[in-house]
């Protein structure tokens, strides 16, 4: 039976009205990522944190942010055509206390690529605690399951900075205390803020 003009009008609206509120309700999503200001003594890099894919390794990562744990560590291993690593010790390379290890979470669909933000790790799949990396490359070679049936977990990208991130990979680099790539003049990370702005998802 045909449908009344009315009717089908009607249901058409309707139709619009619910497809308008479902766009408004994508931009509001993406509009409340929550973004961390990384300062550091080369310049300002801003990462948007996907806490839908990655929502432990978000979380775990804003706590650390917001109790001011990342003022005062440098990057410590920066390597051209891989990573700058960070977030972990000062520049005496006194390691601070952490939290408990945060689960992987690398089976995300996120791959490790130029300009995302990733966890550093040890062996252990679920040992990542409060340092993190910057890929510098296509590194998909590290994504799941490509190491030991696991990989390291992307949560986020630079929005922001991504010219800090390459002057940072550029640097000269030696081995100082028995640790390969170490920035010759000590990178800072001067502090870490949650970018106002932005709500977290409950």
């Amino acid at each position: 039976m045909p449908m009344p003009s009315l009717t089908r009008r009607s249901l058409l609206t309707r139709l619009a009205a619910a497809a308008g509120a479902l766009l408004l309700s994508g931009a509001a999503l993406a509009a409340d990522l929550p973004q961390v200001s990384i300062k550091t003594s080369m310049g300002e890099i801003v990462v948007e944190l996907d806490q839908e894919k990655a929502p432990k390794n978000v979380a775990n990562f804003l706590a650390y942010v917001k109790s001011g744990f990342y003022k005062g560590t440098i990057f410590h291993r920066v390597i051209d055509g891989f990573m700058i690593q960070g977030g972990g010790m000062n520049e005496k390379f006194e390691g601070r206390k952490t939290l408990k290890p945060v689960k992987n979470e690398s089976d995300n669909g996120l791959s490790n690529q130029p300009y995302t933000i990733s966890m550093a790790r040890e062996n252990h799949p679920d040992s990542a605690t409060s340092q993190f990396f910057i890929n510098v490359a296509d590194n998909s070679g590290i994504d799941f399951p490509n190491v030991n049936g696991s990989g390291y977990t992307v949560f986020g990208k630079v929005v922001k900075g991504q010219e800090v991130v390459d002057k940072i990979k550029a640097v000269v680099v030696d081995d100082v205390r028995g640790m390969e790539n170490v920035p010759v003049t000590p990178i800072f990370i001067q502090s870490a803020t949650l970018l106002k702005g932005n709500k977290l998802v409950k």
